[in-house]
């Protein structure tokens, strides 16, 4: 998985179109979403997705997170009276 960030929704849609023109150019038919609003397109490549968002969506949704694993244990403090 891929996941990058526009600096607006018109370079956003621009990027995934170079993404998608090379991938073609590969033999490579990829499926996507997203490329009318450029807020967040998705580009599904097969073994690759690559998710482009504007940094505001980016932030909203937060796939790293998601992604990043389950979190580290709590830390235990000490009561004292």
């Amino acid at each position: 998985m891929i996941i990058a960030s526009g600096t607006s929704a018109r370079a956003v849609a621009a990027t995934a179109e170079h993404i998608i023109a090379k991938l073609k150019a590969l033999g490579i038919k990829p499926a996507s979403e997203g490329e009318k609003y450029g807020d967040w397109v998705v580009i599904d490549a097969g073994d690759v997705v690559v998710h482009l968002f504007r940094p505001e969506v980016r932030l909203f949704y937060d796939l790293e997170r998601i992604w990043a694993g389950p979190p580290g244990p709590a830390k235990k403090t000490s009561k004292r009276a």
